[in-house]
């Protein structure tokens, strides 16, 4: 007997709890990682909860300190695609029944240190103990000006599709810790291992887009599926030319051996740089924002109108054997 299909993600959230969320606007339909509340008179919160788990989405065995910056830098990443400047936070901690206090030193000095980089403040949470892995969750508030916060849904026909950074370095970065990668060079994977384990959120570059473009998320899921969030949200399609992609020189070599990596480079996730959709008579105004950000920006498609993903190389349509990562 057939097993009963399990929904995925995104239709259980518009199953179940979109319609817990329809009568606040700011919620946005839940289309959008983030919720905007009104806070004063100037400023609006740009809020962010996000849940990362020991064995799922870090190495069990992480340093304590790099646990710390990922569990931070993944909400801010998100904070930076709405356009807002970090805040404050709140904690919640399931520690394992074996954890320590050495460990749990090592976490909080982790967070000050982040704490620091990015202006942000720890304001309270929660602590339990659990018999499962360590699971962490934050939840960030960041403050962007009345009604200008940036969301997944503002896209337009003919909008032009950029990216910051380079792509695929977290995917690979992963296939590098768990063995794979021989190919490369130990440089080379210590790299893309370095990315995989330290998000680089884009905050200058995301406060400097408010006002300039008209729709933004991060790549946590994969560039594919991140640009089709915000296609979705926005009632378009949106087209994506691999060979404009942007490629750190150790992914560069990775795709070159194995062509079949492409996958990973652009479903795979994990490299938390900003995907944008800007009018292209914004194009000068975008472009100064990433100087000025020192973060580089590249044009690497567009929406249209219709529907879904697609994917070109050289102009022709080519299969996408990986769109994002799969939570369910």
């Amino acid at each position: 007997m057939a097993r009963p299909r399990r929904i995925g993600e995104f239709e259980l959230i518009a199953r179940y709890f979109a319609p817990l969320a329809r009568s606040f606007a700011g919620a946005g339909n839940l289309q959008s990682d983030n919720a905007f509340l009104a806070a004063d008179a100037r400023h609006d919160l740009v809020v962010k909860t996000d849940t990362i788990v020991a064995g799922v989405h870090f190495l069990a065995d992480e340093q304590p300190r790099r646990v710390a910056a990922k569990a931070l830098r993944v909400c801010l990443s998100d904070l930076a695609a709405g356009g807002a400047a970090p805040f404050v936070y709140q904690l919640s901690l399931a520690l394992p029944t074996q954890w320590t206090e050495k460990w749990l030193a090592a976490f909080a000095k982790g967070l000050a240190s982040d704490q620091r980089r990015y202006g942000i403040v720890l304001c309270g949470g929660d602590t339990v103990v659990t018999p499962g892995p360590l699971t962490i969750t934050i939840t960030a508030f960041g403050r962007v000006v009345r009604g200008r916060g940036i969301g997944r849904g503002g896209a337009r026909d003919g909008d032009e599709l950029w990216v910051s950074g380079t792509i695929g370095d977290g995917a690979l970065g992963l296939l590098a810790v768990q063995g794979g990668l021989q190919e490369l060079t130990a440089r080379q994977r210590a790299v893309l291992e370095d990315r995989y384990r330290l998000p680089r959120p884009r905050h200058e570059l995301g406060q400097r887009l408010v006002g300039v473009v008209n729709a933004m998320a991060d790549v946590s899921d994969g560039l594919l599926a991140d640009a089709g969030h915000i296609a979705d949200a926005s009632s378009l399609a949106v087209n994506v030319e691999r060979d404009d992609v942007p490629l750190s020189p150790a992914a560069r070599a990775a795709v070159t051996a194995d062509p079949r990596l492409w996958g990973n480079v652009l479903g795979g996730g994990d490299d938390y740089e900003l995907v944008i959709a800007a009018p292209s008579r914004k194009r000068v105004a975008l472009q100064a924002a990433a100087r000025l950000a020192g973060t580089k920006i590249t044009r690497i498609g567009r929406f249209a109108r219709g529907a879904g993903v697609k994917l070109t190389a050289g102009g022709r349509v080519v299969a996408a054997p990986r769109r994002g990562y799969v939570h369910f």
